[in-house]
């Protein structure tokens, strides 16, 4: 059964999380009184459809539907969850709480993206306060995963940990946060951060510029990768924390910072913000900068997902999780057919000067597809872990088509023969009903402590045999088996 995502609010934000659970396979319906919304939430679907499948390497399901709803009630109707994502107006937020209660069903997750107000505040006078809780993201939502989860004392646990399953389905990070607090954990940090930065460039010591490098340049790697306190543990030496403490303590008492001081809010300091806000970014519109961000971000979050570390857990986790669904779909279904194997998408990097898709990205495709595929057989990653592999021997791709930014792009897999040694498989990359291009493989099964060919595993070789047996009546496919520049 697919599933339903009510949000209300189309900003940055709603819309964030409309492609949030769109791309993961829920039906979406989206309410917002802004003539503009359908234009803007198309922009950030387009941005997410061109970076959310490059941090899976499990196919995305089917993409669900998109709805614009003209009312509230229309949009919550059925709603399995639903995201309270308007202006940061309390008032505004009772009226539409209020509205929601009408007509959604009893016990319905109502989260709000607010960024500042307590559950509490948000539950007074609500019809039913058990299901209303902040369920606060970061932009962009489609990437990054945190989300921090804050109920009151009112709140409905069971309600709450039904949210945070919905969460952990479409890939986020349920941070629960166990005490209400005005403006939750993260953004009171980032306010500490934004005071100093405005105080900084208000005495002059620093442009907005300067003070931006200083972050990409130095600790905002560090951050992305251990956080505040982990990275100071290490700061630490092999004494640890005790130890830094112990050395940077005392200066806690120094002068250094304005953290408890806000500089004059004017005019003044708005163009001065602004304007050097302007010099600094202002030869890219917003939409270049999100696709910027967005390229950047999904390099940053492959490198974590490669160690298993920071957010890269998350989406090892996402992956793993639809996993069991995606082998499940595939044990299912008829193996007598290519097995659909991969779901990509040709992103900027891919690309050459030409605008079309690298050779090495056919490689690459060919290495998604291949790679699930022995996944799927039980020779993933434990398997290498525990010493044996399949090895690429042999490898012939035909270029058939054009494949450009943007073009998403299916792998498929058929067996052409197998033993318990090797097997060659021939993948088809299909751009809709066309096949850009064919790679042809041979791969041997290899005992890594010996360096040689081996018999695969007793619970491998079967799986492979049952695939391979089931595939052996197919046609050789057109080109399987050709040299290069052979025409027939």
């Amino acid at each position: 059964m697919t599933k339903k995502a009510a949000i209300i609010g189309g900003g940055v934000i709603g819309g964030g999380w409309a492609a949030r659970f769109l791309l993961n396979g829920w039906n979406v319906s989206v309410f917002d009184p802004d003539p503009q919304a359908e234009r803007k939430i198309s922009e950030v679907m387009a941005n997410a459809r061109a970076s959310l499948p490059a941090l899976s390497d499990i196919p995305m399901p089917a993409e669900g539907k998109l709805s614009f709803a003209q009312t509230i009630t229309e949009a919550v109707e059925g709603a399995h969850y639903i995201q309270e994502s308007v202006s940061e107006r309390l008032d505004l937020k009772h009226r539409v709480f209020a509205q929601i209660q009408q007509s959604a069903e009893l016990g319905t997750p109502i989260g709000s993206s607010t960024s500042g107000f307590k559950p509490s505040e948000l539950q007074e006078n609500a019809a039913n306060p058990g299901v209303i809780f902040v369920a606060h993201p970061f932009n962009p939502v489609y990437l990054l995963p945190l989300a921090e989860v804050v109920p009151s004392p009112k709140s409905d646990p069971a309600v709450i940990e039904n949210a945070k399953l919905i969460l952990k389905e479409i890939g986020m990070f349920p941070l629960h946060i166990r005490k209400e607090i005005d403006a939750h954990i993260a953004d009171r940090f980032l306010e500490a951060v934004w005071r100093e930065a405005l105080w900084l460039v208000k005495d002059g010591v620093a442009t907005t510029e300067e003070i931006d490098e200083s972050i990409r340049m130095g600790f905002g790697l560090r951050w992305g990768q251990m956080g505040l306190f982990e990275t100071y543990r290490v700061a630490g030496g092999e004494a640890g924390m005790k130890h830094f403490m112990a050395q940077f303590g005392p200066y806690l008492t120094a002068p250094w910072t304005k953290l408890t001081d806000v500089p004059e809010f004017n005019d003044a300091l708005v163009d001065l913000i602004a304007g050097q806000s302007d010099a600094q970014s202002g030869a890219h519109s917003i939409r270049e900068l999100e696709r910027i961000r967005d390229s950047n971000l999904i390099g940053f979050l492959r490198a974590l997902k490669d160690r298993n570390w920071g957010a890269g857990k998350v989406l090892r986790e996402h992956d793993a999780a639809r996993a069991v669904a995606f082998h499940a779909e595939i044990d299912a279904a008829p193996k007598n057919a290519p097995l659909v194997m991969a779901q990509m998408q040709v992103l900027p990097g891919w690309i050459d000067y030409n605008g079309h898709m690298t050779e090495s990205r056919y490689y690459f495709a060919n290495s998604e597809t291949v790679d699930a595929f022995l996944r799927l057989i039980g020779a993933g990653m434990d398997y290498v872990a525990a010493g044996n592999s399949f090895y690429s021997a042999e490898t012939h791709i035909r270029h058939l088509g054009e494949a450009k930014l943007g073009d998403r792009l299916t792998g498929t897999l058929q067996i052409i023969s197998a033993d318990e040694k090797r097997f060659r498989s021939f993948v088809r990359i299909m751009k809709g009903d066309d096949c850009v291009a064919t790679i042809e493989q041979l791969c041997l099964h290899v005992n890594m402590a010996s360096g040689k060919s081996a018999p695969a595993s007793a619970e491998v070789w079967p799986k492979l045999k049952a695939i391979a047996d089931a595939q052996a009546g197919l046609p050789l496919p057109e080109g399987a088996g050709r040299a290069v520049g052979q025409k027939k």
